[in-house]
């Protein structure tokens, strides 16, 4: 499957050397190898070329042909014959210390790094089986210094010994641990947590509290502490007869993984557990035999067969997949850098040992290994190698990791599971045009890559129809024939994974399980689209283009536009440059905007359009939610979709959500105006969806409006007028005078109607308007002289007219904005009908004697006339001035003031012009209800003096009313004001009207000993004081200052 390591011999023990390797420790350039015979080997360790290395991992050490020397892989310096007595079972660096440990013959020792001199053998170590180092940067939780300590945990018997060097310091104490059982394996968790592998189990020590936590798991993992349990861990006679029965117990492996992971395991049973010691839900991990060995080189996991079988497994620590098997006979070691001593991707040169050869493991590019992985189909390995390799390892991770789960989601989807394929073509905003050619032209269009495309979806959409439109006329059958295949297979396919086999074996099964892999894909692609499994495809579809459509908003208006981009939607995930926006588009862009802009546009096209093809397909009755908002949608598919499937309502919401207004209303025409036995669209019959329609558009469409308003102002008046009189923004905002032209064209009654509603509920004070309103007003009353008027014009009776007339009246008397002088002109003089509007004019030119002789004369209406008068005494009347100057006014300086409208009435009466004759009755009324408003100088020369003094009680009486009640207005005022002057002069000096009555004269402050000065803040004791109106108390020197702080204060207010 993949070739993620390559073996290269670096040592090999000559023929006559009867020496083994024991123990192996690699740190920087340096590689020490322990001997059986107690013999210390240094080696330099030379970098090489992975080209120079062997191609199948064994044979590196052969020579070859090569005209170009061969750089030797390690270069033998030192060897140390009397290192020690015994084997060198174990090797370990304290690099800060600059020290060296080894176990040989029971006895953990101390030697220089530099010169390996033994320093000190650890006497408490006798009998010591296994030992730890650890190295870790830790924070003074006191000064928070960081500095870098150092651990060896010692296992002897049952006993767990830890030394420790701060910095590189050795500190005197030592830590000694009681365990269960003896430990044969030890794995540092974390800098103050071990794990101790028993054959009964494992344990996590806190070497700092000194606490000891059983860890529980599957089979032989977990035992109880203590006791002797697992495959080959029971005690008994049997067991007890031979010596060494103990070792047959599988040795308890621990390995470290990523960041606070951690894998125990024993025999083929596995555990994942966090530093803690508490597991974690994954599976395990399939071994067919135990290793005997395992390890973590980034981001691999590492385990080591039996030296019978000879073979290094290189696994996926997350689905942990056989990913290699490499052959390395009769190894029996495995090597990894401590990952304090190198970071954790710099672990990837690991060496395995046997006992007479040393292996470095290259490792390939990581570039490489994804390809390969892609190459053979295992899409799925190649997610989870991307997804743990660091992003500086990897050039364009993220872009790398969504290629792979494009082609995943292909893949899923050519075996029909649409959802997981759309669940991941969303998670990584896959272009949409990937997705949308997966399917076929019923869907995609011309875009579509599906082969065979023979209109299955025409059957689907008789289906859809039948269930959610139900159209009178009965459905077709769906046609029966080819159904729809979709897209060939690519060269790559997917193989099922082997856990239990190595690559060769592999290779040698690949070709059958890969062929069969194969064929089933090809199947399977080769198997055309039921109706059933398009509509499935469609559902799922439709989410994605849901989706796909939010993120397009982010960079595109409504109207099309590129929104401006902020730092943070601009650029792409992890630092990276290019722009997020780019991910959605169909090709490479430009670093113009206007290309950009053009890219997403024909993007956003796409994914509504399919959109709206999912939607007719699958369910139509969604298709007009989509037209309700903003799309981007062709609409020439639109067009011939909704007429195929007769969604006239769909189709004009459509139209009007794309600005096509005069299609939509061309459309609304068409029906509106079908006769009644065409049932093609009943509900869009008549003129109310038309008007519905105008009333949304804008101003700036006026030309239209008036276009296709006409034929519903000529069938239903009343309606069609709701285009210009409904309470709408866009009816009050439309040209006015175009509107009144085009009524008057149609019918001037629609003119006054609008004309009437502008001026009278929009209060526009437009001259012209006004004018144009008495005109029409006029025109009408003029060519309709009563209920037998011709024309449309006119008046179905009396009362109507009346009406008419007396809005005429009403305009007239409230309107300021008209032309008096045209006005005037158009009433006829002599035509009774028109009497009371000249008056009106008149009136509203200033002419009241002229107004009040029609009234008198013409229409010889005493009551109008007399409340004619009012309303002009009343609109003379100063606002300001009361009752009693009124009243005074009229009754006093009668010799100055100018005669009043009631002296022209009473003038009219009794003073006529010839041939009139005076009227006394009208006049006498005048005078017994208007008297005080006549002066009486003036009056009594107009009065005939045959006229009895009788007559004139009323006058007289009203007259003396009028006076006396001046008198008494002017005693009650002056009292009042008297009152008024007391209670004034009652709160400067008495204070009253105050709560605490500390006002006025009253007012005191109490100044005690400890009263300070606000000023100086000295005491104020016996000094001159200053009192504030405020109560405030200061010193008199202050005094001055005080008031400037004050005056400074107001001033900034």
């Amino acid at each position: 499957m993949l070739s993620a390591f390559q073996a290269r011999p670096i040592v090999e023990l000559k023929q006559r050397d009867k020496s083994k390797i024991e123990s192996i420790l690699a740190y920087g350039n340096r590689l020490l190898v322990g001997l059986n015979t107690g013999s210390l080997r240094i080696y330099r360790v030379n970098d090489y070329h992975e080209d120079t290395g062997a191609e199948d991992g064994a044979g590196g050490t052969e020579e070859g042909s090569s005209s170009q020397p061969k750089v030797k892989p390690v270069d033998l310096l030192r060897e140390l014959e009397k290192f020690s007595r015994r084997t060198i079972e174990q090797l370990a660096i304290v690099k800060e210390a600059n020290l060296l440990v080894s176990l040989s013959d029971g006895y953990v020792s101390i030697h220089d790094l530099q010169s390996y001199a033994l320093q000190e053998q650890l006497v408490k170590t006798k009998g010591a089986n296994v030992f730890a180092v650890t190295s870790n940067i830790i924070k003074d939780s006191i000064t928070g210094v960081p500095s870098i300590q150092s651990r060896l945990a010692v296992s002897v018997k049952r006993r767990l010994i830890l030394w420790s060097w701060q910095d590189s310091e050795l500190s005197p104490e030592t830590v000694e641990i009681t365990l269960p059982t003896p430990a044969r394996t030890l794995t540092w968790a974390t800098d103050t947590k071990i794990i101790c592998g028993m054959n009964s189990g494992y344990v996590l020590v806190n070497v700092d509290s000194q606490e000891i936590a059983d860890i529980t798991g599957p089979g032989s993992i977990g035992g109880a502490s203590g006791q002797e349990g697992g495959k080959f861990g029971g005690v008994g006679s049997a067991g007890m007869s031979y010596m060494g029965m103990s070792n047959w117990v599988p040795k308890g492996l621990a390995t470290r993984l990523t960041e606070g992971e951690i894998l125990l395991a024993k025999d083929i049973n596995t555990l994942f557990i966090d530093q803690d010691g508490k597991a974690l839900e994954k599976r395990q991990v399939p071994w067919a035999t135990a290793p005997d060995s395992i390890g973590y080189s980034y981001p691999f996991l590492l385990a080591l067969q039996n030296p019978a079988k000879g073979a290094l497994e290189v696994r996926n620590p997350e689905t942990l997949s056989l990913l290699q098997t490499i052959s390395l006979p009769n190894a029996i070691q495995l090597h990894v850098p401590q990952p304090n001593v190198s970071l954790a991707h710099a672990g990837k040169g690991f060496l395995v040992a046997s006992d007479r050869v040393i292996w470095r493991m290259g490792a390939l590019q990581y570039d490489s290994q994804i390809d390969a992985l892609v190459d053979s189909g295992h899409l799925d390995e190649a997610i989870s190698l991307i997804s743990l390799i660091e992003d500086t390892l990897l050039e364009g991770k993220e872009e790398r990791l969504r290629e792979v789960k494009m082609l995943k989601a292909q893949d899923l989807f050519d075996m029909r599971k649409y959802r997981d394929a759309l669940d991941i073509f969303t998670e990584v905003s896959a272009p949409p045009e990937r997705v949308i050619k997966l399917y076929p032209k019923a869907v995609a269009g011309d875009l579509s890559i599906v082969d065979g495309d023979r209109g299955t979806h025409d059957g689907l959409d008789t289906a859809s129809t039948k269930e959610n439109e139900e159209p009178k006329s009965p459905p077709q059958s769906p046609k029966k024939g080819p159904a729809l295949t979709p897209s060939k297979p690519k060269s790559r396919h997917n193989k099922t994974l082997s856990d239990a086999v190595s690559i060769m074996s592999s290779k040698r099964d690949g070709n059958d399980e890969g062929t069969e892999t194969h064929k089933h894909t090809e199947n399977l692609r080769d198997k055309h689209f039921s109706e059933k499994d398009l509509k499935n495809a469609i559902l799922e579809l439709r989410g994605f283009l849901v989706d796909a459509r939010t993120r397009m908003q982010r960079y595109l208006n409504p109207d099309g536009t590129l929104k401006p981009a902020k730092q943070a939607d601009s650029r792409g995930q992890n630092g990276s440059t290019k722009p997020a926006f780019e991910n959605i588009l169909v090709a490479p862009t430009s670093a113009a905007d206007d290309d950009r802009e053009q890219k997403l546009r024909e993007t956003a096209n796409l994914i509504d359009t399919t959109l709206f093809r999912c939607y007719m397909i699958a369910s139509p009755s969604l298709a007009g939610s989509l037209f309700r908002i903003s799309n981007f949608c062709d609409p020439d598919v639109v067009n011939e979709k909704l007429l195929e499937k007769a969604r006239y309502n769909d189709l004009v919401d459509f139209f009007y959500g794309k600005k096509l207004h005069r299609e939509a209303l061309e459309l609304l025409r068409t029906f509106g105006q079908a006769k009644e036995e065409d049932d093609t669209a009943p509900n869009l019959r008549g003129p109310e969806r038309t008007v519905g329609y105008l009333q949304n558009l804008p101003p700036e469409l006026i030309d239209i409006i008036l276009e296709f308003a006409e034929w519903p102002l000529r069938q239903d008046p009343d309606l069609g007028m709701e285009v210009f009189l409904a309470d709408t923004e866009n009816s009050e905002t439309l040209p006015r005078d175009k509107v009144i032209n085009f009524l008057k064209a149609i019918d001037k009654n629609l003119a006054v109607k609008y004309l009437e509603h502008i001026i009278q509920d929009l209060n526009d004070l437009t001259p012209d308007f006004h004018n144009m309103l008495v005109n029409l007003y006029l025109d009408r009353l003029k060519r309709n002289t009563g209920e037998n008027g011709l024309g449309p014009e006119a008046f179905k009776n009396s009362a109507e007219r009346n009406v008419y007339r007396d809005s005429l009246l009403s305009f007239l008397r409230s309107s300021r904005q008209y032309s008096l002088a045209k006005a005037f002109g158009q009433l006829p003089r002599d035509a009774p009908e028109f009497y009371e509007p000249r008056a009106i004019v008149l009136s509203k030119m200033g002419q009241h004697k002229q107004a009040l002789e029609i009234y008198v004369f013409n229409m010889e209406d005493h009551e109008k006339a007399e409340e004619y008068c009012n309303l002009v005494y009343k609109s003379e009347e100063s606002p300001i001035s009361s009752p009693m100057q009124s009243r005074r006014g009229s009754t006093f300086n009668e010799d100055d003031s100018p005669p009043s409208i009631y002296h022209t009435l009473l003038s009219l009466y009794l003073a006529p012009q010839l041939p009139r004759k005076p009227n006394l009755p009208p006049a006498l009324s005048l005078l017994s209800r208007h008297g005080s408003r006549l002066p009486a100088f003036s009056t009594l020369k107009l009065i005939p003096e045959t006229l009895p003094v009788q007559e004139l009680e009323s006058y007289f009486r009203g007259r003396i009313k009028a006076a006396t009640s001046i008198v008494n207005e002017g005693r009650i005022v002056a009292g009042l004001r008297k009152t008024e002057l007391f209670d004034s002069q009652a709160a400067l000096l008495l204070g009253d009207g105050t709560p605490d009555l500390n006002a006025g004269r009253n007012r005191k402050v109490t100044v005690g000993e400890e009263r300070v000065c606000g000023v100086c803040h000295k005491r104020l004791g016996r000094s001159v004081i200053s009192v504030f109106p405020d109560n405030s108390v200061v010193h008199y020197g202050c005094a001055n200052k005080k008031q400037q702080a004050s005056s400074a204060v107001a001033g900034r207010r």
